[in-house]
């Protein structure tokens, strides 16, 4: 055994040696391979729903523009904290996220957001359609995550909860009574 190994493999209280990296590597659940590809495609699609609501929120004209301008403020915020909280997780199961646009651009399922001006109406039917999209990603990855990990399932539920509600109130803003 060369003095390296037994400086690595020898009680640093008893050796007088520094811990080496391996030495203080975190132990713990390692997320597997699906269950990080899975809380990558979350991590996408809330990125790229980030990404739209700010587009969005630049280019949104028409009727009830400012609330429509501060919802969309609202529901990017929220987007950009949960895919934090997302990235976070996922580095502390030792898994690598990975939020560059050239990745977010080639993975996500949300179809692509106009460009230029769109009307206030457009907008929310535009941005209800990518929060149900997000939704819906969420809820088809939440089951195989649950099973290996309930506690990043635990963050899916809160974020659903959040986006979800988000909808409601922002399709809200097209609809008509129901005929009663």
């Amino acid at each position: 055994m060369t003095d390296s190994q037994k400086a690595q493999t020898t009680s640093p209280a008893k050796s007088g040696a520094r811990k080496t990296r391996q030495q203080n590597a975190e132990h713990g659940f390692t997320a597997s391979k699906g269950l990080a590809d899975r809380m990558q495609q979350v991590l996408v699609e809330l990125l790229e729903l980030q990404l739209q609501g700010k587009q969005a929120h630049w280019n949104v004209v028409g009727k009830n523009f400012r609330d429509t301008h501060l919802v969309l403020d609202e529901i990017i915020d929220a987007a950009r904290g949960f895919s934090d909280t997302i990235a976070e997780r996922m580095r502390a199961l030792h898994a690598t996220p990975d939020g560059r646009s050239d990745t977010v651009a080639e993975t996500t399922t949300l179809p692509a957001f106009p460009a230029g001006e769109v009307s206030t109406t457009d907008t929310i039917d535009l941005l209800t359609e990518r929060l149900e999209g997000t939704v819906a990603t969420i809820r088809e990855v939440h089951d195989p995550i649950d099973e290996e990990d309930p506690t990043s399932a635990d963050l899916l539920h809160g974020i659903i909860e959040t986006l979800e509600q988000y909808a409601w109130m922002v399709s809200a803003e097209n609809r008509t009574p129901a005929k009663k």
